[in-house]
């Protein structure tokens, strides 16, 4: 049978697509084997076919094949609204069913078998080629396999004892199988193929993501939960519709076409492709990192790059619960390893960057939006740059051919690129109401300009407000968007409600392990240590980025790797985004610094990687075995080990059944049996008209897809009103505590449960809910 590059040709795929279109159209076929065929005709078809597009924009085999996995997903998002568009023109109401995608999806892979270019031979590796290696054995590959299918299985069973209310002892067994994996890839970085290191890579990221993506038995998380509920409309009508949710969520067909194809063809429940399809995609991307960085760097450098991504604790604490970011994320990570490999015409690979931008502005709208302000920063600054050679000065930046390049980035594939995003966002799905408030903020900032808490971690960070200052503010707003509700008499007396003030209170913390205890005996402030180290590793991270584009500027005897022109003007810009970002509050607050981050590390991972080498240079031969170790001691520390085995630091979600994301974003089966009776109360009437179901912001997010009547998201005191029914969530009721979302900060605040005793009715009390009326 015909193969390209050792991978299976036309006629394989065409006979897999046959055979897997047949047994998805079978009735009643288990899904055992329905999955299997589904999972063929969404991405592994479309991958093998790709393969020789693919391999015609990067030059080398596994660049080729990661690009080719994105642009499968690319072309299950176009082909999802392809067929979501036209066949409602041919009659065919509900175009998003097992029988029209099962069709569509085995015409589009035969007519992608003819029409597909046949892959590009790679070039010849130079003697001195970054990207190049020589033959390594291939003996590493047993134990790299071995220890990250370990860490895969504790990483599962990890989620699932916690969620069964047992301890945390499996899920930190996972975390140090993936240390030890990530130990075991540096270690034999020089003897082992790319294709055994790119795979350890992936092993390890879809055990850190799996461990926390599969906490709860219901969908768990912070955006995933709107996510889940814009998915499930378009999945109930068989049709995505772009008005069909105010959510601006809707227009991002990572979250609401994407998952729908996936249990259509596939037959797997729409609670694991969010728990467990999107975050396998997403931990391809520090796969990607990896292979974008080869292409200019040392193994050593690629390595380090793709261990600071997953360390950064947004990879693993956020990225799980934000399945339309993973998606853009997977397609941005393909643009980087375009971008950095210089063996394809450039025409050819600014054509793929544009098409690559296009999956991303359809996959989700503020990753396009950063990514937009980054390309236009890297423009212009490599205009500027050109400018100053070009009359007769030397930037310094670049040696060697390079100098006289085009770069990769043009006005008009900026132009294309904020085209694209306008489009989309304004006359297709009308959902540019979050940009236009935020343009409006950044305009006219109001009486509390502050931005997100978060910028605290940033060395560009100006000002800090304290909590309780921030909760005033809240308090203020609250009071001028409900005046005309109270001069109604429909909320609780303003003069009854400031009776019982509300205080701010800070994170709840771990007790002291044995060892902490030992620790603090010698007089040391575990709490502040631990604070200090994670405060410190956010800064450390910018500081060695800020080293790393010093060194590659001027260093050039002493740099670990020579960046590209492209490289450098865009993780410059990378790092103009973030200041922005942070300087400007309505940015920091709508749309996350440390997400921004997590998106900039695709740009400057190497730097922050070649920094830590080059610091550690006085060291000798040890800078390598102790760039390393900086590497994993702070992933260690990162993702909650260290803190897990002192104690006196918050509570982490992937190793606790408490703490701050556990009380906002965990569903608890008594929280779903409380809404139901309260919905069946507030159906029936008690006499009186209008009444609504009025809970905080969280625990509607946890419930929204249990609650189909219009409730209020916030039982704030000075928004309490006289007549609804108060569900009060496990949180609250056991910890006296509740949380709002304002300004881009998570508020966290002493709730007054006196209040609602004196001015309301206990109605409903069961497993730490209750339900006031």
């Amino acid at each position: 049978m015909r193969t390209y590059w050792g991978l299976p040709g036309r006629s394989a795929a065409a006979l897999g697509t046959a055979v897997a279109c047949l047994v998805v159209l079978l009735p009643a076929v288990p899904v055992l084997l329905r999955a299997p065929a589904g999972l063929w005709l969404l991405f592994a078809a479309p991958s093998l076919l790709l393969f020789g597009l693919a391999s015609r924009v990067v030059s080398t085999k596994d660049g080729a094949a990661l690009l080719a996995v994105g642009l499968a997903v690319l072309g299950d998002l176009l082909l999802g609204l392809a067929v979501n568009t036209v066949l409602p023109l041919l009659g065919v109401a509900h175009p998003l069913e097992r029988l029209p995608l099962a069709l569509s999806w085995g015409l589009a892979l035969l007519l992608l078998g003819l029409l597909a270019p046949g892959p590009q031979p790679p070039q010849p590796p130079a003697p001195n080629r970054a990207g190049s290696s020589a033959m390594r054995s291939p003996r590493p590959l047993v134990p790299v396999a071995g220890l990250g299918a370990a860490a895969l299985v504790l990483s599962v069973a990890g989620p699932i004892r916690l969620n069964n209310g047992f301890g945390a002892g499996t899920s930190l067994a996972a975390l140090c199988a993936v240390t030890a994996l990530l130990l075991l890839l540096l270690a034999w970085s020089r003897r082992s193929p790319v294709g055994v290191l790119e795979l350890g890579l992936f092993l390890a990221a879809a055990a850190l993501l799996l461990s926390v993506s599969l906490r709860g038995w219901y969908i768990t998380g912070h955006d995933i939960q709107s996510e889940f509920k814009v998915f499930t409309v378009a999945l109930d009508d068989g049709r995505w519709r772009p008005g069909a949710s105010v959510s601006s969520y809707n227009a991002c067909l990572s979250v609401s076409v994407l998952p729908v194809l996936a249990v259509r063809l596939t037959g797997i429940p729409g609670l694991y492709v969010f728990k467990v399809l999107l975050p396998l995609l997403f931990a391809l991307a520090p796969v990607l990192v990896f292979r974008s960085v080869r292409n200019v760097a040392p193994v050593l450098v690629a390595l380090l790059s793709a261990v600071y991504f997953m360390a950064f604790p947004t990879f693993f604490t956020d990225m799980p619960y934000l399945g339309r970011q993973e998606v853009a994320f997977l397609l941005l990570g393909c643009a980087l390893v375009v971008v950095t490999d210089s063996g394809r015409p450039l025409t050819r690979r600014r054509t793929m960057l544009v098409l690559l931008t296009a999956g991303i502005v359809l996959s989700h709208y503020s990753t396009t939006y950063v990514l937009v302000g980054t390309l236009a920063l890297a423009w212009a600054g490599d205009r500027v740059w050109r400018q100053v050679e070009r009359h007769g000065g030397r930037s310094g930046l670049v040696n060697g051919p390079d100098d006289a390049s085009r770069s990769i980035v043009t006005w008009w594939l900026v132009a294309a690129a904020l085209a694209m995003a306008l489009l989309w966002a304004g006359p297709i799905t009308h959902s540019s109401n979050q940009a236009r408030s935020t343009l409006a903020r950044i305009i006219h900032p109001g009486r509390n300009p502050q931005g997100s808490s978060d910028t605290s971690y940033s060395i560009f960070h100006l000002t800090s407000v304290s909590a309780n200052e921030r909760l005033a503010q809240y308090r203020a707003t609250s009071l001028e968007q409900s005046a005309q509700q109270r001069a109604a008499g429909k909320l609780l007396p303003l003069g009854l409600v400031d009776r019982y003030p509300t205080v701010a209170v800070g994170e709840q913390r771990l007790p002291l392990t044995a060892l902490g205890r030992t620790l603090h005996g010698t007089g040391v402030d575990v709490a502040h240590l631990n604070d200090a180290v994670r405060s410190g590793a956010a800064r450390l991270l910018q500081v060695l980025l800020l080293v790393g584009l010093a060194v590659s500027i001027r260093a050039r005897r002493t740099r670990p790797f020579r960046p590209t022109r492209d490289q450098l003007a865009l993780a410059l810009a990378a790092v103009g985004m973030l200041a922005l970002l942070t300087m400007v509050s309505a940015l920091s607050a709508d749309y996350g610094v440390l997400r921004a981050f997590q998106q900039e590390l695709f740009f400057f991972a190497p730097f922050t990687a070649a920094a830590s080498l080059w610091l550690l240079r006085w060291a000798g031969r040890w800078a390598a075995p102790l760039a390393c170790g900086l590497a994993l001691a702070l992933f260690l520390d990162l993702t909650g080990v260290v803190p897990k085995a002192l104690g006196g630091y918050p509570p982490q979600l992937l190793l606790d059944n408490s703490g701050q994301y556990y009380d906002l974003y965990y569903p608890h089966p008594a929280e779903f049996s409380a809404v139901q009776w309260a919905q069946t109360r507030i159906r029936q009437g008690d006499g009186n008209v209008g009444a609504h179901l009025q809970t905080d912001q969280f625990t509607f997010d946890r419930l929204q897809t249990a609650i189909d009547a219009p409730a209020l998201q916030d039982i704030y005191p000075t928004l309490l009103e006289q007549d609804s029914y108060v569900l009060l969530s496990t949180s609250t009721v056991r910890e006296d505590r509740a949380t709002v979302f304002f300004q881009g900060d998570l508020l966290t605040y002493g709730y007054p449960l006196a209040l609602l005793d004196s001015t309301k009715d206990k109605v409903y009390a069961g497993e730490g809910v209750e339900v006031y009326r």
